[in-house]
């Protein structure tokens, strides 16, 4: 039978973003500008370059601005064309056609866990991508999802992002116990949360997103709450692995934790460091900085 492509995907984003406040109050920390786009749109774009045609974010209170973002907004291009303004005016429309985009809300208990099982009606029998809206990869060639995919298409079976920490690192993320099976993909065997350098079976986290199948919706319904009382994706990828192979692709990419104040500040300035009408002057700047 001929395997599926993966042409949807899966953004929470009803998280309350308390790392950043007060920012994020009373505005999502999707929408924080990375030089002058939300984080989220960085993680779309990703993912339509990927080949994905249909975008199901998961929202909850006070996320109306991320649907809008998302949105055509045509006073706002009736405006722009009024002024003479039609290059930012293409530029907005062209947010709103980059795919097909579907909102629905969290039900049920706080976890990363919740939103992929609240997208199961729209997912189907289709195998789907998850990806986090506050983080995202900087890539020269492929994008991250779409190294992900041709691991997929390969192997036919879910794909995890892999990507090369530090040692002292390893106390902060998922940490995957793997064999290479070819050069950058390996065949998990288990994930250990934030083992620490003493006991970390690896380098590699896990972090930035997954390729699942549909039979990932079962485990996660049986799957107990765990840490602080939420129900968490990697418990039933863990189950998940007790059934079927599972890979991880070591994404060849910068990644961009920009959920955590310091990832944020250093994706700015690396961003606008490679924009050719900001980056020259940018450095100069930054060079002339005496504090």
């Amino acid at each position: 039978m001929r395997m599926s492509k993966v042409k949807k995907l899966i953004i929470p984003v009803a998280g309350y973003g308390t790392r950043f406040l007060p920012a994020t109050k009373a505005q999502p920390k999707e929408m924080l500008p990375v030089v002058d786009k939300p984080i989220v749109q960085y993680v779309v774009e990703d993912a339509v370059k990927s080949g994905i045609e249909t975008i199901i974010l998961v929202t909850g209170s006070g996320k109306r601005a991320v649907e809008d973002h998302f949105g055509y907004n045509y006073e706002l291009q009736s405006f722009l064309k009024k002024v003479g303004k039609e290059d930012l005016r293409i530029e907005v429309k062209s947010i709103a056609d980059m795919a097909n985009f579907i909102y629905i809300r969290q039900k049920g208990p706080y976890g990363n866990g919740t939103p992929v099982l609240c997208s199961r009606h729209l997912i189907g029998d289709e195998p789907f991508a998850v990806m986090w809206g506050d983080e995202f990869f900087y890539t020269e060639e492929k994008p991250q999802l779409l190294q992900l995919m041709e691991v997929y298409e390969k192997y036919g079976d879910p794909v995890i992002t892999a990507y090369e920490v530090k040692k002292e690192d390893t106390s902060r993320y998922g940490i995957i116990d793997g064999k290479e099976v070819e050069k950058d993909i390996f065949k998990v065997k288990k994930l250990v949360e934030k083992p620490g350098p003493e006991k970390a079976p690896s380098t590699l986290a896990s972090l930035g997103g997954y390729i699942l199948t549909p039979d990932i919706f079962d485990i996660l319904e049986k799957t107990k709450l765990g840490k602080g009382g939420e129900l968490w994706l990697v418990d039933a990828i863990s189950a998940l692995l007790k059934t079927r192979p599972i890979y991880a692709k070591k994404i060849d990419g910068i990644y961009y934790d920009t959920g955590s104040k310091l990832g944020y500040l250093r994706a700015n300035v690396e961003l606008a460091l490679r924009r050719e009408d900001l980056g020259s002057e940018f450095r100069e700047y930054l060079k002339g900085l005496k504090l």
